[in-house]
């Protein structure tokens, strides 16, 4: 093995003189011209204006167009049919979280809740598989549909009354009554 020496390069031009501090932050402040004062929050070149907006109202659920959604009576058939289900405990509740508001998932969860409490003592009902009969739908606003839907349960005939907000790009229940 043979030993290569490395070179030592000095600097091409010698470093100015070291300024004593107090001349060092003179010249500095003498070149910085003052920065017009902008109004608000400025982070680097996006200007924000905290002010303008809540936090729910950027952020939140956003309201959709009806252009933008399914058509409301299949889908309410779906859903009305998957919310029966968690309520009469054969779907857990956890899966239809996202197509409700929390009020309406509250009270179909406790619903569920109740039901498989029942099954656990051994009071459970005969299972019958829910039917959806008929749809109706009114939309009274842009984004909202108003929907009556007719479903058997074996057979009990029952009548289900939802209200279906355009949220975030989909249909989400904001009101449900079974009859």
């Amino acid at each position: 093995m043979t030993r290569v020496a490395l070179p030592v390069l000095l600097p091409a031009r010698p470093l100015p003189p070291a300024l004593p501090l107090g001349e060092a932050l003179r010249r500095a402040r003498a070149a910085r011209a003052p920065a017009p004062r902008v109004p608000g929050y400025v982070q680097d070149a996006l200007a924000v204006d905290l002010s303008c907006a809540s936090d729910e109202q950027v952020f939140g659920p956003q309201r959709t167009t009806r252009s933008d959604l399914p058509e409301p009576a299949a889908w309410a058939a779906y859903i009305v049919q998957a919310l029966l289900e968690v309520m009469s405990g054969q779907r857990p509740a956890p899966q239809v979280l996202r197509w409700t508001t929390p009020e309406v998932y509250a009270v179909v969860a406790r619903r569920g809740a109740r039901v498989a409490r029942r099954a656990a003592d051994g009071r459970r009902s005969p299972a019958h598989r829910t039917h959806v009969r008929r749809v109706r739908v009114c939309e009274p606003a842009d984004g909202v549909a108003e929907v009556a839907v007719v479903v058997q349960h074996g057979p009990r005939v029952r009548a289900v009354a939802l209200r279906l907000v355009g949220q975030d790009g989909k249909w989400r229940v904001a009101a449900l009554q079974v009859g």
